[in-house]
């Protein structure tokens, strides 16, 4: 049986879920407290010594634990729909926005969250190791999702999706970023019509709702 380790209100494992459901994986879920720092205590570490979710138990055995590797697997697993691409070029600029979005959208607003929250101190990084906050590093965070925001508008401009005319892992990706801005104070305004607009229209995918 396939599992994941899952933490409902974070949104690393949000992307997973989204993913296993758009292919239809039936899986088991083991919750995983964040809060109460269970990813850091000896049992889970024992699951996933990198102290981070998701992790995704295959049905052979495998323990994977970063969003890359499951999306990967999962698709090579269960190809359609495809989340990745079909042609050369599709799986080119989906993986280009894919990257894009995860650098210039969700790594700029863990930025901003981590090296501000005091819930997060001594946390400025996840994993294993103890990482001291740097609020500068909170700042140019900040700015950097401003500036994501603006980006991905333009994008959506013309575009129903991110990225190749279809939905795929980058738009996967970037909902679950502009809905996390939220816990810096971002979220889609007057100045964003087009991720709005396409915000609302995937809010129609049930799967968006896990």
């Amino acid at each position: 049986m396939i599992t994941l380790y899952d933490c409902a209100t974070a949104p690393s494992p949000r992307r997973a879920r989204i993913l296993l459901a758009e292919k239809g994986v039936v899986h088991d879920t083991v919750p995983v407290d964040l809060r109460s720092g269970e990813h850091l205590g000896e049992a889970y570490r024992q699951v996933n010594s990198q102290c981070t979710v998701p992790a995704l138990r295959t049905d052979d055995g495998m323990l994977l634990t970063d969003n890359a590797a499951i999306t990967a697997w999962v698709e090579a697993r269960f190809p359609q729909p495809s989340l990745l691409g079909d042609t050369a070029g599709e799986k080119a600029e989906i993986a280009s926005w894919n990257w894009r979005v995860e650098f210039e959208g969700l790594l700029a607003i863990a930025e901003a969250l981590r090296n501000s929250a005091p819930a997060m101190a001594n946390r400025a990084l996840p994993g294993p190791v103890d990482y001291p906050q740097i609020p500068e590093l909170a700042q140019r965070g900040l700015a950097r999702v401003q500036n994501f925001f603006l980006t991905l508008n333009t994008r959506l401009g013309d575009r129903e999706f991110i990225a190749a005319d279809r939905f795929s892992i980058a738009d996967i990706t970037a909902v679950v970023a502009v809905d996390f801005a939220r816990v810096v104070k971002v979220k889609p305004g007057e100045q964003h019509p087009h991720i709005v607009r396409w915000r609302a229209a995937l809010a129609e995918r049930p799967s968006i709702a896990l």
